[in-house]
């Protein structure tokens, strides 16, 4: 039996989460740096300014997700590939969690206490904290079979109540709207449904997974030449017979299949090589993760300070130089793998530096899909040599937990701590941590080992939230 799961990989996705989360409750204001906000927002008016190139560490917590969320892709599907159980399972799989994930970056955001009310009180806070007790009847991985067909009908009961109260709340305010969702979900969602098919049906030819690539490129290429054409249509395609569905679906969101469907290699290679144990010197796991940190912080600095010619060629060196410590120390299996996709998708980005205006995240471009997906190779070899070092292990099982859990570490903030806050009038305290940017780091830092505890506690609980 092949393991479902990989500790590397739960570790980056608990990264990507716990990033998140950070970044989200970082003081918002100009005492903090500029490269602890997204490039293109930067302190102090924290406007929108798509003209800055360049990318913090801010701007790899997304793609990271995606990339773990390609790489779980052959492990969560291969059993089904396996047993040759027909194209109906996977469909449904596909559909249902696109579906599902629809339905969370809908309601966990608009279920927010400062989103059903302008001036939220008492009421808006505990109803943001009922839609979390909604959301884990929905959501609860429920495994005892005796039971659970009993249990699928609490939760459907639990959505469908979901799904009313969130309507018929803003129905009576200001109008329930489809558009108010939360973005990052809304576009995790069509990943897996997309991500989930293409690599369903070219599991078996790499090839044509990596040729679909090219002609999503072709489209958006030619989408923005002059005149109509049929490319063009395909592009804004955005109703259907009078319907409009941008508020769910874009083109434009099958950009970051450039990050999940290189994610699903990653994922190939952790199911060839699932239980074939390599012994690696501890001065060789050391060198290896002291190479691929390296390569992380430095492309962080050089493309944030636009040093840009030292970067690339730093980072040649440095991949050069992890690739012949395996080949020196005879490694292979996965970490071979991914030292070599990662210095191919990093030096391939960091050569398309300069198309697109530099490399950005919004609007986000070429480069910085193959950038990032490459620091997610590197990332997964970081993880790799560190996870089998005593001082380490607390670390990476501390990041594990969290990435085994990562819906409620995504909405456990807004929909638990905040209303909590908020109740017992420890709100005013926490938003005044803006005095200094220690302060400020600490505000977020604190915010986030809340969060990250509160999911620990359901892991250890076994209450793990499933699409």
């Amino acid at each position: 039996m092949i393991a479902s799961r990989n500790e590397s990989l739960d570790a980056l996705r608990g990264l990507a989460i716990l990033g998140m989360v950070l970044s989200g409750s970082l003081a918002h204001s100009d005492v903090m740096p500029a490269w602890m906000f997204h490039a293109q927002v930067p302190p102090p008016l924290f406007k929108f300014m798509p003209e800055i190139p360049g990318i913090t560490w801010v701007d790899l917590v997304f793609p990271f997700f995606l990339f773990a969320m390609g790489a779980a892709m052959p492990l969560a599907l291969h059993k089904y590939i396996r047993s040759n159980e027909g194209n109906f399972h996977i469909f449904r799989i596909a559909f249902q969690r696109f579906l599902l994930l629809t339905f969370f970056a809908l309601f966990s955001h608009q279920m927010k206490a400062w989103v059903l009310a302008e001036n939220p009180d008492v009421t808006e806070d505990i109803l943001s904290m009922v839609s979390f007790g909604l959301l884990f009847i929905v959501f609860y991985d429920f495994r005892n079979e005796k039971q659970k067909n009993y249990f699928g009908i609490i939760k459907a009961a639990a959505l469908i109540t979901s799904i009313l109260l969130m309507y018929f709340w803003h129905h009576s305010k200001n109008g329930f709207d489809l558009y108010k969702s939360d973005i990052i979900i809304m576009l995790l969602g069509n990943m897996a449904l997309f991500g989930t098919l293409i690599y369903y049906f070219t599991h078996d030819k790499p090839l044509l997974r990596i040729g679909i690539l090219p002609i999503i490129f072709a489209i958006f290429v030619a989408a923005k030449e002059p005149g109509a054409s049929y490319t063009k249509d395909i592009f804004n395609l955005d109703q259907f017979f009078g319907f409009k569905f941008d508020w769910v679906y874009k083109f434009y969101f099958l950009k970051y299949l450039f990050i999940v469907l290189p994610g699903t290699f990653a994922g190939e290679w952790m199911l060839r090589y699932a239980g074939k144990k390599q012994e690696i010197q501890h001065r060789t796991k050391s060198a290896l993760a002291l190479l691929a940190l390296s390569l992380i912080i430095f492309n962080l600095f050089g493309l944030y300070s636009r040093d840009l010619s030292i970067n690339v060629i730093v980072s040649i060196m440095l991949c050069g130089l992890a690739m012949f410590i395996l080949k020196k120390e005879n490694i292979g299996g996965s970490n071979m793998w991914f030292v070599q996709a990662g210095s191919y998708l990093l030096i391939l980005g960091l050569f398309l530096e300069a198309y697109e205006g530099g490399i950005k995240k919004d609007v986000s471009t070429y480069s910085y899909y193959f950038v990032t997906s490459g620091l997610a190779f590197f990332s997964l070899v970081l993880l790799n040599m560190i996870s089998s070092m005593n001082f380490m292990q607390k670390v990476t099982q501390f990041m594990v937990l969290n990435g085994k859990n990562p819906m409620v570490a995504y909405v456990a903030g807004s929909l638990i701590l905040m209303p909590l806050m908020s109740m017992t009038g420890l709100l005013p305290i926490w938003e005044s941590m803006n005095e200094n940017a220690f302060m400020g780091t600490m505000k977020g830092v604190i915010y986030t080992g809340i969060v990250a505890l509160i999911t620990i506690f359901f892991v250890r609980q076994k209450w793990f939230w499933k699409t």
